[in-house]
């Protein structure tokens, strides 16, 4: 009997799975880059893993199927993806035999990316499940942008086609797992569940109901927002292969005397305490990036990759998520956590800087939202300023030097745009505590 579990990272909006073969086999579909809780759950039922196949050259993560093939897994992969590291090519039409009645039938659908399978499992010749990677989502189909604009259109109507003539002709009580979801920058807007079936997306999702290819890349394509830029270097990661971790590597000590040192070499100062206690006092030049599930993303857009990385955490943080969600998006120089954290900056007489929280009665005159453009479109304060997060550094410099409030949906990005803007000499910074919705509650008028 086929069993499949899901693994859902809410951060980066990524699925994978594990397929129970029912013979002690296993296979894993688009493992993380630190694939232990798969390999738990495998050893949990008394399994090996004998299969990890990649739907795609992912943008988005750092692929985990090097690491499982390591450790013996025979590594599927697309033969248009061009991997130096060590794989099993696979074409489209392709069947790899699993057990004797159970084969992975592989299913051009280029699109998200020009490589891209989708797999269809199939168990004594019926089809059992859909692995869609970002080809089809729940209420949504996988971006087609993430290579420019250049080959934008033409990768948008080879997904149509593959949409219309592959996944649709599909039965309609079909099971389909994606790896995109919901929180992820490589989905159009979608819905929040994690699997669907293909009857259900036929009847739901607007854009599987258009049947003219043109209306398709139109309505496709003007949906699409900003993505992080670590998406156009981590391709090249995966399609080399990245460095391989057999357990992640802890997190070193920095003490305050090599502190300085380190940032004199260019290493980046990040925060990731609660914002409450990184507006009550940071150190100068601290970049605001709270740990929380989307951690990942903003430190993959806002940090060069290479640089060296100290952080200040809170003593009940957890180390070993930090270090793999940087570990995840391909951010391995981890020079390590301040010793003592704020309390031994503080013993040694560092000066601190405060940006301060505020309510919506205390708000500049000047007010900057750093949320998406559509999150913003969906409702803002009057006359606020539309800065995406991702383009503040750019931004910074050429914004007036007056008393200026950021805000977001619910403070954190607000905060890591505000510790940006500090460390770019703007001294007059707060940082509203809520969103749009709780200035609106709070002051009985509209948002625009």
């Amino acid at each position: 009997m086929i069993d499949i579990v899901a693994f859902v990272d809410e951060g980066l909006g990524h699925s994978s799975y594990l397929v129970d073969l029912g013979d002690g086999r296993a296979l894993v579909v688009d493992p993380p880059r630190l694939p232990e809780d798969h390999l738990a759950a495998a050893r949990a039922r008394g399994l090996e893993i004998a299969f990890t196949a990649d739907t795609h050259s992912h943008a988005d993560y750092v692929s985990g199927s090097p690491e499982l093939a390591a450790r013996g897994a025979t590594f599927l992969a697309s033969q248009g993806a061009h991997l130096e590291v060590g794989h099993c090519d696979v074409a489209a039409g392709d069947e790899i035999q699993l057990r004797d009645d159970v084969v992975l039938r592989a299913i051009a659908t280029p699109g998200h990316t020009p490589d891209h399978l989708a797999y269809l499992l199939c168990e004594r010749g019926q089809p059992t499940a859909l692995f869609s990677g970002g080809s089809l989502m729940v209420g949504a189909v996988g971006r087609t942008d993430l290579l420019g604009p250049a080959p934008r259109d033409d990768l948008t109507r080879q997904l149509f086609r593959a949409l219309r003539d592959e996944i649709l002709t599909l039965p309609e009580d079909l099971a389909v797992y994606p790896t995109h979801g919901a929180g992820s920058f490589c989905s159009a807007p979608g819905a929040s569940a994690r699997t669907t079936t293909i009857g259900h997306e036929r009847a739901t999702n607007p854009l599987l109901s258009e049947r003219d290819e043109n209306t398709f890349v139109a309505q496709l394509t003007a949906g699409f927002g900003s993505f992080p830029s670590y998406f156009s270097r981590l391709p090249e990661v995966n399609r080399r292969g990245p460095r391989l971790y057999r357990t992640p590597p802890p997190l070193e000590r920095v003490s305050i005397a090599d502190l300085d040192a380190l940032i004199a070499k260019g290493a980046a100062l990040v925060d990731v305490r609660p914002i409450e206690d990184f507006a009550a006092g940071r150190l100068p030049g601290a970049l605001s990036i709270e740990l929380r599930p989307v951690f990942a993303s903003w430190l993959g857009w806002l940090v060069e990759p290479d640089r060296p990385l100290v952080f200040v955490l809170n003593a009940d943080q957890n180390r070993a998520e930090l270090v793999r969600q940087c570990l995840n998006v391909g951010y391995e120089n981890l020079a390590g956590e301040l010793d003592g954290g704020m309390d031994a900056s503080r013993a040694a007489g560092i000066a601190e800087e405060r940006i301060e929280l505020v309510d919506p009665s205390a708000i500049a005159s000047t007010v900057i939202d750093v949320r998406q453009d559509n999150e913003y479109l969906a409702g803002h304060l009057p006359d606020a300023i539309n800065i995406e997060l991702g383009q503040m550094h750019r931004s910074a410099s050429t914004l007036p030097d007056g008393p200026v409030t950021v805000m977001c949906g619910h403070g954190e990005r607000a905060m890591t745009a505000a510790s940006i803007l500090s460390a770019h000499g703007h001294t007059a910074v707060s940082v509203l505590a809520g969103g749009p919705e709780d200035w609106a509650s709070a002051t009985g008028r509209a948002l625009e």
